[in-house]
């Protein structure tokens, strides 16, 4: 059985990046015998190029995709230092649920709702200085790139700390200070000189996923990122959607610069790691020995920001009339929720049964991974399984949407799902990698040498204790599927709606209230799973306790009761 569900991942996870990379190169030299583009060449090439400002969409996508992930990754280790093994860190773990529930593009909304010159935000500075008029200046859609970048190193800043502490608990973080602290550093020493180091090599792939996703965001890009030009990755989603299907070329040449372009950025990345940790060493035991980071006020700030985009989300769903400074709108009603109350039941159960079965196939395929490499000592390499999670989605979603339109019949439902579940199964890997690898296998070796089978063993004792570690992880895939803009979109054919499909077409609307609504039901849907899956846990522990107990009480009296056998 494990075999099996190996082969599958293999399959499932795999399989669809060779026909998504030929694709798209195929398409991008000009070889596509459906839209009789026969004959190979570089038209694709010359005419991006030609394209008016593709050089400052190119370098719009490089600052505001590479300072947003740095940035995320110094508040990440600024937060880490400030709480770690304080007492307040049990409290930032459990905000991390909430902040990780809100899907990219609800918080997009709520952030320009926050941050237009019109926002809740400015309406409360121009109450303490008395103004009357909005700002003339805006960070949202702004030609820098500004608002962009923020809100993407707000968002991303969560995830780095989830996979963190996996690797925090791994490293033994307390014994480490403890014997940097006994050597004269302080705290602050100790985590920069110390733990930064090995922190920050085996959090790779996180980074190297947060970097893919910063360079490659459309639907985020399209509603905070600048317009003329966009972002490089929203030029090319602009160049797909182009209703001449001869220039595909150039959208799919597009798709391989970006794909390039993420590539260059990752390798310079390791490259960069590389130098400062292995070559460059004087900063590791040279300086001051005494100095303080701060960083609790920063995490503080973080989470303000972050949470308070949903009120702001659903005072802008019943607002009638909100006008400019009001603090709060003159008017309220319910006329946006009854008049879109139809649609929005048929859009949420579209995403919530995509979900729930992203989420579980995901959760199958990942534990039955987890489980094959502890009996086997085989897994799949890490760069494979975060292959989904380094690679730019429009340079693999287009190759495939071409491979699938040629199969006989309608595929569109099947590989939607299949899309789902390829760009869930690495954020659930990951999220389950840790617990797995931290977990006693004694404890399964004692219950076998009670007369327990394996899967009795595995059942009864290790899956107890990992519930808690499962249910997060399917929660974090059920977030990740809810999340999807380009997968439900190029693979459905545009029949297949969602909240997030819809929230990014309202979005760029005049109608804040109805993007607001649709924003708000979408950040709505993963809270319910990461209620579910705290509530459960917290429900099945005390449970799972006791039937473990008395199983092992039964165990040891059968095996204490037994009579011995003589004749042997």
């Amino acid at each position: 059985m494990l075999r099996l569900l190996y082969l599958t991942t293999l399959v499932v996870c795999c399989f669809p990046l060779v026909p998504g990379l030929a694709g798209v190169v195929f398409t991008a030299i000009g070889f596509l015998p459906v839209l009789d583009l026969n004959q190979p060449g570089l038209s694709g090439w010359f005419s991006l190029w030609s394209w008016p400002g593709v050089s400052h969409s190119l370098a719009l996508t490089l600052t505001s995709g590479v300072i947003a992930s740095f940035l995320a990754l110094l508040l990440t280790f600024i937060t880490l230092q400030a709480w770690w093994g304080s007492r307040g860190w049990q409290r930032v773990e459990q905000l991390l649920s909430p902040l990780l529930a809100m899907p990219h593009v609800a918080f997009a909304i709520g952030f320009s709702l926050l941050f237009t010159p019109s926002g809740w935000f400015f309406r409360v500075i121009a109450a303490i200085s008395g103004q009357d008029e909005p700002l003339g200046w805006s960070m949202i859609q702004d030609n820098a790139g500004i608002g962009l970048t923020l809100a993407l190193a707000l968002k991303e800043t969560p995830f780095l700390l989830l996979m963190s502490i996996s690797v925090l608990h791994q490293m033994k973080v307390d014994k480490m200070l403890a014997v940097s602290g006994s050597l004269g550093y302080s705290r602050g020493a100790g985590w920069l000189k110390v733990i930064l180091p090995i922190w920050l090599r085996r959090m790779r792939f996180p980074v190297f996923a947060v970097l893919a996703y910063s360079l490659s965001v459309v639907d985020v890009a399209m509603i905070l990122g600048p317009s003329s030009p966009p972002t490089f990755a929203v030029l090319v989603w602009q160049w797909f959607n182009d209703p001449d299907l001869s220039l595909l070329p150039r959208a799919a040449m597009g798709a391989l610069v970006l794909f390039a372009l993420c590539l260059m950025v990752l390798m310079l990345y390791r490259l960069l790691e590389q130098f400062c940790i292995d070559r460059w060493q004087t900063w590791q035991f040279s300086g001051a020995k005494m100095f303080h980071i701060p960083g609790k006020q920063i995490f503080r700030l973080i989470t303000v920001v972050s949470l308070s985009t949903m009120p702001i989300l659903a005072i802008w769903s019943f607002a009638l009339r909100w006008s400019f400074p009001d603090l709060w709108p003159s008017r309220l009603s319910l006329r946006f929720w009854l008049q879109e109350v139809m649609q929005l039941w048929e859009l949420a159960s579209n995403s919530l049964i995509l979900a729930l079965i992203s989420a579980t196939t995901a959760i199958l395929l990942s534990v039955a991974c987890l489980e094959y490499r502890d009996r086997y000592h085989r897994s799949l390499p890490r760069l494979v399984i975060a292959t989904p999670m380094l690679i730019p989605q429009l340079s693999i979603l287009f190759g495939i949407q071409i491979s699938i339109y040629m199969l006989p019949g309608a595929w569109h439902v099947p590989a939607t799902i299949w899309a789902h579940v390829l760009f869930a199964f690495p954020y659930v890997y990951l999220a389950l990698d840790g617990p797995w690898q931290s977990y006693d296998g004694r404890l399964t070796q004692t219950a076998v040498s009670l007369g327990k089978s394996r899967w009795q063993a595995w059942w009864m004792v290790k899956f107890p204790l990992l519930l808690p570690a499962i249910l997060l992880a399917w929660a974090v895939g059920a977030s990740v599927s809810l999340a999807q803009y380009l997968p439900t979109q190029l693979l459905g054919a545009g029949r297949i709606m969602t909240l997030t499909t819809e929230a990014v077409s309202l979005a760029s609307g005049e109608d804040r209230r109805v993007s607001a609504l649709y924003g708000l039901l979408q950040a709505l849907l993963p809270f319910l799973f990461f209620a579910f899956s705290i509530a459960v846990s917290r429900f099945a522990d005390p449970f799972n306790q006791t039937r473990r107990l008395l199983s092992i009480k039964a165990s040891l009296y059968d095996f204490v009761s037994k009579k011995p056998d003589y004749k042997h």
